[in-house]
């Protein structure tokens, strides 16, 4: 046996034992008695696949959800973004299988169980798990890489219609484990991001930019630009939130998600649009001082809604890379600026913070309201993610973290405030830390 492969019981034993705990403190940040739920949370995925699946040779898997820190809806546009992996992630207890079937079995849903001798994709699958697990298998043996059965169990605490990318982890996270089991590491972190992408455009049928993946595969703050999106070009950026003073905070606004896809698409179209009226195929190769040359006609072709987006675009396009200029420079206040700055570019010009015509129903809106009254001009607080429904994100001063959380839990409902850290690991497998000193990620 590979020693990098555990009995799925001995891991269970050793990770309650410690054994895992250089690893985890690196993925949680967390040291000491801090550890024990996460060390629990592996035990009880371990124990549930040998439930599953029987006592056999295991790898641990982890892959991180992600937040938007800077360019909302700019990915999709070959623009930059500004993203960070997050303390909440998917963990999956795998191990490889000689029969050519890939099963899946993720904590409160059917098991999917995805045949390898047909990859081709299939439109009545659309938007199912198993559609997300065809696609990426059929990815890999286009680029030339073996693909191969295996049987997991994964766990997530990513929240589901949260900007925090629970879709996106899992595509990353079949990645992963078919990269590990069976391409050798042949792909790197971002290589696996556009596979994900690539899956969830052809086979889910879900029209997506690249950032989610990119985030989730590989952890840490990057600044990634996507002007030429089959090559994309990050570097890291550094942030300690806790050392500026600072909490991150993710606010679910409890929005109901249903009929929203609408919405969704068509901020890809209405940009577009604007681009391909003056002949170019996305607004990131259209220079900003031709769009407004044009203003006039572009409005009477595309629509005033499709033109302010535009804006919004040109603007956050261009904030990411002061953002991650005042990072880099230790100008956290600079940062925190431009952080409302595109959240009222977001709510004012792409207008995503609810759904168009909707008068009853506009609870990301009075999420950032209650941010707003909250903070009384303290720290800095946006639509996060794709926006109409789910989320919103809160710089909170540590000095008032406690009471915040507390007043949107009562004000927006129990559990609405979530507390999150930036995660220096992407998709990575754990170990036995007796195996070894590397703790990298």
């Amino acid at each position: 046996m590979n020693s990098s492969f555990l009995s799925a019981a001995e891991a269970q034993k050793r990770v309650l034992a410690g054994g895992f705990d250089r690893r985890l403190a690196a993925f949680y940040g967390v040291q000491g008695d801090a550890l024990a739920p996460y060390r629990q949370r592996i035990a009880d995925a371990a124990a549930k696949f040998v439930s599953l699946y029987g006592d056999r040779p295991v790898r641990i898997f982890s892959v991180s959800g992600r937040t938007e820190l800077g360019g909302n809806h700019t990915d999709h546009q070959h623009g930059r973004v500004l993203a960070g992996g997050i303390s909440l992630d998917m963990i999956a207890v795998a191990a490889p299988d000689d029969e050519p079937i890939i099963r899946v079995q993720s904590e409160g849903y059917p098991e999917d169980a995805v045949a390898l001798d047909d990859l081709a994709a299939d439109p009545s699958a659309y938007g199912s798990s198993a559609a997300l697990i065809r696609g990426t298998a059929a990815r890999f043996a286009a680029l030339g890489k073996p693909v191969g059965g295996f049987a997991a169990y994964t766990t997530s605490n990513v929240l589901k219609g949260s900007g925090m990318s629970s879709s996106a982890a899992f595509e990353v996270m079949i990645g992963t484990i078919c990269n590990d089991f069976y391409a050798d590491g042949a792909f790197s972190p971002a290589e696996l991001a556009m596979i994900a992408q690539y899956a969830e455009n052809e086979y889910f049928g879900k029209p997506c930019g690249l950032m989610d993946q990119m985030a989730c595969a590989l952890g840490g703050v990057c600044a990634i630009d996507f002007a030429d999106p089959a090559k994309p070009v990050w570097r890291q950026v550094p942030l300690n939130l806790a050392k500026e003073g600072y909490a991150l905070c993710i606010i679910d606004s409890g929005a109901d998600h249903a009929d929203l896809t609408g919405e969704y698409a068509a901020v890809v179209p209405e940009m577009r649009s604007v681009a391909q009226a003056l002949g170019y195929e996305y607004l990131r190769d259209m220079p900003e001082a031709e769009f407004l040359a044009h203003l006039p006609e572009l409005r009477k072709t595309c629509g005033d809604r499709a033109v302010l987006r535009a804006f919004h675009f040109y603007g956050d396009n261009a904030r990411v890379v002061r953002q991650a200029d005042a990072l880099e420079a230790g100008n956290f206040a600079d940062y925190l600026r431009m952080v409302q700055e595109s959240g009222q570019s977001s709510a004012a010009m792409l207008q995503n913070i609810y759904p168009a015509g909707s008068i009853r129903e506009q609870a990301v809106a009075v999420t950032l309201a209650v941010c707003a009254k909250l903070l009384g001009g303290r720290g800095a607080y946006r639509v996060h993610g794709g926006g109409f429904a789910g989320t919103a994100q809160a710089y909170v001063p540590l000095d008032m973290a406690e009471a915040f959380r507390s007043h949107i839990n009562m004000m927006l409902g129990a559990e609405s405030c979530h507390v999150l850290q930036i995660r220096a690991c992407g998709a990575s497998a754990l170990w036995d830390d007796t195996e070894g000193d590397q703790i990298c990620c």
